[in-house]
């Protein structure tokens, strides 16, 4: 049963799980390099934010703390040649199957990104995001999803929300 409960909550987006929980102090930088370097041990500090890697793919976290505001970046592919099909595609996933992490363009690429407000990130709130990020990049041009909500049967939901629990998981001490 908990196996259970604890698979419903991770199918509910980041933003709609914090409304249960009381609140965690503000996110400062020191506690969100804790909580990189504890789902990635190498990860190094870059700027206003951070370089990592999360299941082989690499992740950016810029932050401005001044505007209360943090971006999780992975690159996907140059968005050069990308057909029509595809741009409504990905414009779909970010209505319904992306959740947290939205496909973004920018500077001749196609990203995952997720956005948060900085000081009112919980810990659940960025590990989750981060690992729907990943996915996000993971699934383009197949599922095009975060992971964190699947419909219908088949293996690709397990399969997705098993990293975000492994992150959770990695996370869970701090």
């Amino acid at each position: 049963m908990i196996r259970t409960v604890a698979l419903i909550a991770l199918m509910i987006p980041a933003s709609l799980q914090a409304q249960d929980r009381e609140a965690e102090p503000h996110m400062t930088l020191p506690r969100m390099a804790e909580i990189v370097a504890a789902l990635d041990p190498e990860a190094r500090v870059a700027g206003p934010g951070f370089e990592f890697t999360i299941d082989d793919i690499p992740v950016l976290i810029v932050t401005d703390v001044r505007a209360n505001r943090m971006r999780a970046m992975v690159p996907i592919r140059s968005a050069d040649g990308m057909t029509p099909e595809e741009m409504m595609r990905v414009m779909q996933a970010n209505f319904d199957s992306a959740l947290d992490a939205r496909y973004a363009i920018a500077n001749g690429r196609l990203w995952g990104v997720f956005i948060h407000p900085f000081a009112e990130l919980e810990k659940d709130q960025l590990i989750s995001g981060l690992a729907q990020t990943v996915n996000v990049a993971k699934t383009y041009g197949t599922l095009y999803s975060g992971g964190a909500a699947q419909f219908g049967a088949g293996d690709s939901g397990d399969l997705q929300r098993q990293l975000i629990e492994e992150l959770l998981e990695r996370g869970q001490d701090i």
